[in-house]
């Protein structure tokens, strides 16, 4: 199934006047009536224009492709055995699943150390990122794991102070750092800053590494959202303005006065700012990782988008020869805060297809003995099979998951919960739980013990995040028990078997017929 047959979603608030009865080819109701309102997005786009191409309401949502790809990670299975333990002692007392290891080791040294698995990629300058940074920076570090700081935040921060074009302070980067830093125990997990165009022009990386003491700073080539750079929407003029002096891609121009008139006037009631694409190049990308190290950055990482194959193959070849301490490879149709929503759906190397040419690049490298880095894999994974059927896709060099919509979903769960506790409007089904953070959120009687009188600083939108993570790494745990894989470092390709002959085809995934032949021959003569 394809988007182009839809004229309609809840993504661009449109639909069809007919309902379920529309032209599969465009997606337009079967009967197109003169006189219908315009409800559907070609009707909307009548009125509205190039509004339409973006997800809405901007700020408050994430969105993530609607498409549906002919491969996905549900056309793979686990496999579990009744046979040994690798990574304990076979002794049933202690193969037990509360003793996996999930913890996880990235990097050219392994220095980055994290409790779970769990990356959360970008979230930048995107309004549903900044309101809802205290769960996501707190919940994060409580976890022990990495949170990245995603592109444009010193330049769409109005505070920022900029002298010879380059950024000096930032009070909203600084809020973000802090958040996690504040809240990070025992040299678990990590606060990255990821950098575009724009921010490398500004040298954002720079100050948060000398001045604000970040170690891990991320090179931006792109996103599985989107393959233009990143945009926002601004409903202020002056802070519009600002942006365009800058030097970001503003559009209609906030400078000119027929616009500014129009604005005023309620023609149009938003701006949107929009970022340059890059030029990626081996020489540049190179001097650029070495520049960042003489400043100070103690880890440099890259994250791509689904670009197509020659581009993916670029971002392994390039990161081996700057020795990249870990790459993120971002599948189409991944999140966003705002990205154009026939783009996000129609454009890009799906996950499970990008992923295995991943693999097959990597071990390339690696048979040559070149430097492989640690690889992390994006792309709408939301709980632990997914997880699972990631780190085996693409083992041995996956060492990460990359989430972005889901953990924010938590957050937002989490602030939402807390509101309703304080304003004691608590809806029935939370009610049947309890009344109090303690009674509601699983988790919050460990925190209370762990933290003591600094329990009641964690905000709620934290708790939510932690609690969701605690579920996806009991989760883990519990299927790398039954593959009895008791660390992450003996997740194998072997452990998933491919349901469709495609999926096995494109993956090099076996069939779960085919699986273990040559042992079943062995055992059975």
């Amino acid at each position: 199934m394809t988007l182009t047959r839809y004229n309609a979603t809840a993504a661009t608030l449109t639909k069809n006047r007919t309902g379920g009865d529309w032209t599969p080819i465009s997606g337009m109701c079967v009967t197109c009536v003169d006189g219908c309102i315009g409800m559907c997005e070609i009707g909307k786009s009548a009125y509205r224009g190039h509004e339409v191409i973006y997800p809405q309401p901007f700020g408050i949502t994430t969105m993530a492709s609607q498409k549906d790809y002919p491969i996905d990670l549900s056309h793979f299975n686990i496999m579990g055995t009744a046979v040994g333990a690798v990574g304990i002692e076979e002794d049933s007392d202690k193969a037990i699943f509360p003793n996996v290891n999930l913890e996880a080791r990235l990097g050219h040294d392994k220095g980055i150390k994290l409790r779970v698995p769990i990356i959360i990629g970008g979230l930048g300058s995107t309004n549903v990122a900044a309101i809802n940074w205290e769960g996501l920076a707190i919940g994060s570090a409580l976890a022990g794991t990495i949170l990245t700081i995603g592109e444009n935040v010193c330049g769409m921060d109005v505070k920022s102070t900029i002298k010879n074009g380059r950024v000096v302070s930032s009070p909203e980067l600084e809020r973000r750092v802090k958040l996690y830093k504040d809240w990070q125990r025992d040299s678990y997990g990590a606060i990255v800053l990821q950098a575009n165009v724009e921010d490398t022009r500004l040298r954002a990386q720079e100050y948060a590494v000398e001045e604000l003491g970040v170690e891990i700073v991320e090179l931006k080539w792109g996103q599985g959202a989107k393959d233009i750079g990143g945009e926002v929407k601004i409903r202020d003029l002056e802070k519009a303005q600002i942006l365009k002096k800058r030097g970001y891609v503003v559009l209609p121009d906030p400078l000119d006065p027929v616009r500014i008139d129009e604005f005023r006037n309620g023609v149009f009631t938003e701006f949107e700012r929009h970022s340059r694409v890059g030029m990626v190049a081996e020489e540049s990308f190179v001097a650029r990782v070495e520049e960042l190290r003489r400043t100070g950055a103690k880890y440099v990482t890259l994250k791509t988008g689904a670009y197509r194959p020659v581009d993916l193959a670029r971002a392994v070849k390039f990161s081996s020869i700057a020795k990249i301490d870990y790459l993120t490879v971002d599948g189409a149709g991944g999140g966003t805060g705002m990205s154009p929503w026939r783009m996000m759906n129609e454009w890009g190397v799906p996950t499970v297809e990008l992923w295995s040419l991943l693999r097959q690049y990597c071990d390339r490298l690696a048979q040559k003995g070149e430097y492989v880095p640690d690889i992390a894999l994006a792309g709408g994974f939301t709980m632990e099979d997914q997880m699972f059927k990631g780190l085996a896709l693409c083992a041995p060099h996956c060492k990460a998951i990359v989430m972005a919509r889901a953990p924010l979903a938590a957050a937002m769960v989490g602030k939402t919960i807390g509101k309703a506790i304080e304003s004691e409007n608590l809806p029935i089904f939370l009610e049947r739980f309890g009344h109090n953070r303690e009674s509601i959120f699983v988790t919050a009687e460990e925190l209370k013990r762990d933290y003591g009188s600094d329990y009641g600083k964690i905000p709620t939108a934290a708790i939510g995040l932690y609690t969701y993570y605690e579920r996806l790494a009991q989760g883990l745990r519990q299927l790398m028990c039954g593959s009895r894989k008791f660390a992450l470092e003996h997740i194998s390709r072997n452990d998933i078997a491919a349901l469709t002959p495609e999926a096995s085809r494109v993956s090099g995934i076996p069939l779960v017929s085919d699986i273990d032949a040559e042992e079943v021959d062995r055992i059975l003569g």
